[in-house]
């Protein structure tokens, strides 16, 4: 049933409904491309999807998978993973999303919580993990192994091919099977189980329908700017976390368009390789991605002298362009110079030959629009992007809302701001400030857990966000902070965590701050420097260091030092760096709210030491629990 008159695939129906339409009307339209080896590539078109999803669905049926059975996917984004979404779906099945960087432990809460009975696991790595704690599941049946081919003998372990093997075989004795299983499932059923990344806690199993994440859908299609057949999201963002799985790939299957795949750590490259017009992404990846661009640009007085002087001209065009409120139009058929003067006009048309248009060919040269979510995205990063002609547009939203509830309109962006509620929900202020929303893209309950869902709405049935937020003009809103993210200092003063971590944004030498006040006399931080930063600066100034103490993480270009010795720490020129960077944000904050001490950490923080979720959002309780001593130390 089409919502919307003049966009096609703003449309209603199960997500097993909608595959088998792209399946029949968009047969031969590319559905997904990833590479293969060095820069080469491979595809599949709808049809060939659609073969693929009906043999794989029908092999999770003879392995006795019933509607309304969970069944597990434990794997890094990848086609597969969609492949094996899909036919989870198409079977009547109800997909339970399991990030692949969590330890085995926490994997088993989740398949015995959620009584899954399949699990499909990235490779046969995982698998191993997964046959070590194999006692503590004794609801999981089966094991597939999505790439590559299991070694073991237990007959509980099968690889792709030998379930798509049993599908043909099923439907070989009864063609129909496929076509009466995924017909069979309802707006109203279950589709997914997502369970919270546990920033706080034990994860709840947020249970979304095909009603509530098809509204989700049809809400951000509706806001977003028309897709076009030849789009390509791109899509590194974990398949595990709704943010892609909803904003990416649901949206890309309803436009029939392409999904390329890709990773955080090579996603620079394969921008140029896939040349996508769409993509998904959260704050820290657009700040690694301005990182990158300084970084180049320091290499020489000359190009550091360009790229300020082409910022300062970009930055000044967002000014002229901003109305009495600070809106600014970022769509795509926006007039870029219909105010501006004419000297400001030829410098920008300058600086953009020169740099931004190097740096949008840098995006692949056909980007077209980008979202951020999962964390507040600085008002200054947003303008920087503005100023390279980049359309970022900032959402809000959370699991349990099947991501946005507001979002800001490609023809008025306030930076700062994640924009005014979206068409379909409803929003209100609590008391104490926290953002309350209702819609159909809401959960309805938590698994297993009737006490927790009856915790998380309010009795007329708004969800409580747990975010405190700040009315501005139009609707528009601001995340102060997480309820649990305010800090109150024994004066009693408010101060949100948020409000100092941004400051550090734009940070040359820092990579992040966790700031600690709670019950405290005054504010402190614990300091994860850009470590790649400060070794690009002593080599620059050719300081000698002794580098044998140091980790890293990857190759090439992809390169990250991830620790450092004690001595470098403790190098007078290193904390004369972290100090300045320090003063310089405390600059811009109440005397109060500024960090009066802190301690570097040596190392980044990591998924691994738990300190991370895989959305690199910063688990705060786990790391003053990993830093306890050193946080004692600031305050003795």
């Amino acid at each position: 049933m089409n919502m919307t008159g003049g966009r096609w695939y703003i449309t209603q129906q199960t997500f097993p409904e909608l595959f088998h339409r792209n399946v029949t009307n968009y047969a031969d339209r590319r559905a997904q491309w990833w590479r293969t080896e060095g820069t080469s590539t491979a595809s599949l078109t709808y049809a060939e999807l659609g073969k693929i999803v009906r043999e794989l669905a029908s092999g999770l049926m003879a392995l006795g998978v019933e509607q309304g059975d969970r069944v597990a996917v434990m794997a890094h984004t990848c086609p597969e993973w969609a492949w094996a979404d899909y036919a989870i779906l198409s079977a009547a099945g109800i997909t339970v999303c399991i990030y692949p960087t969590l330890s085995a432990g926490e994997a088993s809460f989740i398949v015995n919580d959620s009584n899954a009975k399949v699990l499909f696991v990235n490779d046969v790595e995982l698998l191993q993990n997964i046959l070590d704690t194999r006692p503590s599941m004794p609801g999981l049946e089966k094991i597939i192994v999505l790439h590559g081919v299991p070694s073991s003998e237990d007959d509980d372990v099968l690889g792709l091919d030998g379930v798509t093997a049993l599908g043909r075989e099923l439907l070989e004795h009864d063609a129909s099977a496929y076509d009466v299983r995924w017909r069979s499932v309802t707006l109203d059923d279950p589709m997914t189980i997502v369970y919270t990344s546990g920033t706080t806690g034990i994860p709840k199993g947020a249970v979304h329908t095909h009603f509530s994440f098809n509204a989700a859908c049809r809400r951000d299609l509706a806001i977003a700017p028309e897709l076009k057949a030849d789009d390509v999201f791109l899509s590194f963002l974990p398949l595990a976390h709704t943010y892609e799985r909803e904003c990416g790939h649901g949206c890309a299957m309803h436009g029939a368009v392409t999904v390329a795949y890709s990773s955080p750590k090579t996603i620079v490259e394969d921008l140029g390789i896939f040349r996508p017009t769409v993509f998904m992404s959260v704050p820290r990846i657009y700040e690694r991605i301005f990182m990158a661009m300084r970084k180049k640009a320091s290499q020489s007085v000359v190009k550091n002298a360009i790229f300020q002087y082409a910022l300062a001209v970009g930055l000044k065009v967002v000014n002229a362009r901003e109305d009495d409120h600070g809106f600014v139009d970022m769509s795509e058929n926006a007039d870029m110079f219909g105010s501006l003067s004419f000297g400001l006009k030829l410098r920008y048309r300058f600086v953009d030959k020169i740099l931004f248009r190097k740096v949008r060919d840098m995006l692949g040269g056909r980007f077209r629009f980008a979202f951020s979510a999962a964390g507040s995205l600085p008002a200054d990063l947003c303008r920087v992007f503005m100023a390279m002609g980049i359309r970022i547009y900032e959402g809000y939203g959370a699991t349990e809302t099947c991501n946005t509830v507001n979002l800001n309109r490609p023809e008025k962006v306030l930076p700062g701001s994640v924009g005014p509620l979206c068409e379909g929900v409803e929003g209100k202020m609590a008391d104490d400030g926290e953002w309350l929303v209702r819609g159909d893209n809401n959960i309805r309950e938590y698994w297993n857990d009737p006490e927790a869902t009856k915790a998380a709405f309010t009795e007329d049935g708004y969800y409580r966000t747990g975010d405190i937020v700040e009315m501005l003009v139009d609707g528009y809103i601001k995340i102060i902070d997480r309820k649990k993210g305010l800090m109150v200092l024994d004066t009693g003063k408010n101060i949100p965590s948020a409000k100092i971590e941004s400051a550090f944004s734009l940070c040359n030498y820092i990579d992040m701050v966790v700031p600690i006040a709670d019950n405290r006399k005054f504010v402190t931080a614990l300091v994860v420097p850009d470590f790649d930063a400060v070794i690009s600066y002593f080599a620059d100034h050719k300081i000698p260091y002794d580098e044998k103490t140091f980790e890293f993480i990857g190759d090439g270009p992809t390169r990250i030092c991830a620790k450092v010795g004690r001595e470098f720490i403790e190098h007078e020129e290193f904390r004369s760096i972290i100090d300045t960077e320090i003063q310089r944000a405390n600059a811009g904050l109440e005397e109060y709210e500024r960090i009066i001490k802190y301690q570097i950490v040596p190392r980044r923080f990591t998924e691994q030491t738990g300190e991370l979720t895989p959305t690199l959002k910063v688990k705060r309780q786990q790391v003053l629990k990993n830093f306890e001593s050193e946080i004692d130390e600031m305050y003795s």
